[in-house]
């Protein structure tokens, strides 16, 4: 751990485009923040987020910060990667779990107060490889059902509707046929198997749907749960299940942690941190404490 006040240098990636008033308000406090020592980069393309964060490594920069959703804090990651720099957040979007997770604030002013006042810790690192190409997350994956319904869930659906889109989208992919996810651990034979596969680095899905309630940021393990079924009244009874914090207790959920596994089915997509990243098979795994992110002071342990 270290104070933040030490860091000099920061380098802002935003979405000069995003719509909305909490978006303006973004850019009227990142444009009074501007000086030698705070770079602003916006964006002006999708994927451009990631290019400009491995930019800002290269030339030294203290710390990066992600100010937007789950998605743009995935691309930050992926352009840090494993090269130690700092990962700041000041968030914005559709739901933002991975900065609920680190308890930082969703007030804009709090959180800037975080990047220059708080302590900086070290988390595991997940990652996903499929089809010949890596990518990392910082929150969580899903195999299966889910990912369809990421899949389904288009941009301007998202920004209309909010968290309702992936319930719409859930919706739509109960009408279509679903694959068998087998889950294998370090390739010990089938582990489990189901038609959603879900994989936690935090606790939280969603929003506050606590569905790993074992999970550590730091633990070196990854948190999977498998949903044998997908049908109607299977996934109220889930759902149900999971307000009452007892999924893990029915019979056709299967939970368990793990360093490292493979999920294989044929036509079945992936997801990370809520965005379509492609189809199985997909090997997961971390590197522990491979991350350096920055949070309030006193958050090195879980946000409540």
């Amino acid at each position: 751990m270290r104070v933040c006040q030490r860091m000099t240098r920061f380098f802002v990636i935003f979405n000069p485009a995003a719509r909305g008033e909490k978006s303006q308000r973004l850019r009227q406090i990142l444009e009074s923040k501007a000086s030698a020592n705070v770079t602003l980069a916006p964006t002006q393309s999708a994927g451009e987020a990631k290019s400009l964060a491995a930019r800002a490594v290269t030339e030294g920069y203290d710390a990066i910060i992600a100010a937007g959703g789950d998605g743009t804090i995935n691309e930050v990651i992926n352009g840090i990667g494993t090269s130690g720099v700092a990962l700041g957040i000041v968030p914005l979007g559709t739901v933002n779990v991975f900065a609920l997770e680190l308890g930082i604030p969703r007030s804009l002013d709090a959180a800037w107060d975080v990047l220059r006042g708080g302590t900086v810790r070290t988390i595991d690192l997940a990652h996903a490889q499929s089809n010949g190409g890596g990518r990392f997350f910082a929150q969580l994956a899903g195999v299966g059902f889910d990912a369809r319904a990421v899949r389904t869930a288009s941009w301007e659906l998202k920004k209309k509707i909010g968290p309702l889109s992936y319930i719409w989208a859930g919706v739509q992919a109960l009408r279509e046929p679903h694959a068998l996810v087998e889950v294998s651990v370090n390739g010990t034979g089938a582990t489990a198997r189901g038609v959603a596969v879900l994989i936690g680095n935090g606790r939280f899905y969603g929003g506050r749907l606590r569905l790993f309630p074992q999970a550590r940021l730091d633990d070196g393990l990854l948190d999977v749960c498998v949903f044998e079924n997908a049908g109607c009244f299977d996934l109220l009874r889930y759902g149900q299940a999971i307000l009452r914090a007892g999924h893990t207790r029915l019979r056709d959920v299967r939970y368990f942690q793990a360093s490292g596994f493979e999920c294989n089915a044929p036509d079945a997509p992936f997801e990370l941190d809520g965005e379509d990243a492609g189809d199985a098979p997909v090997r997961f795994s971390l590197k522990p404490r491979g991350l350096r992110v920055i949070v309030p002071n006193g958050g090195q342990h879980h946000a409540q």
